[in-house]
């Protein structure tokens, strides 16, 4: 193995550390706290605002739990990642 090899996989193992710590030192910190969207947030900001408000539309799909709604997310997002991916990967074939 050469010298940059073991620098490149030094570099990767520090990074993916990295990546860990960031994703679960919030967890740790605000453990206990309750994790909202921001939909939630928006609705209580504009009925303080304007309590009058009246929405222009309403959904026309509401999923029956928070499950499947945190699934329905999980698709769109796989499904975005998937695309991104496959044209960033095709961009650099050529």
């Amino acid at each position: 193995m050469s010298t940059n090899t073991k620098s490149a996989n030094k570099t990767n193992w520090l990074l993916l550390l990295l990546t860990v710590a960031i994703a679960i030192i919030p967890l740790v910190i605000n453990s206990g706290a309750e994790y909202g969207g921001a939909d939630g947030e928006a609705e209580s900001a504009i009925t303080e605002i304007n309590p009058s408000y009246e929405p222009w539309f309403n959904s026309f799909y509401e999923p029956p739990s928070g499950e499947i709604e945190s699934l329905l997310f999980s698709i769109q997002a796989a499904l975005g990642a998937g695309v991104i991916g496959y044209y960033l990967g095709s961009r650099k074939k050529r």
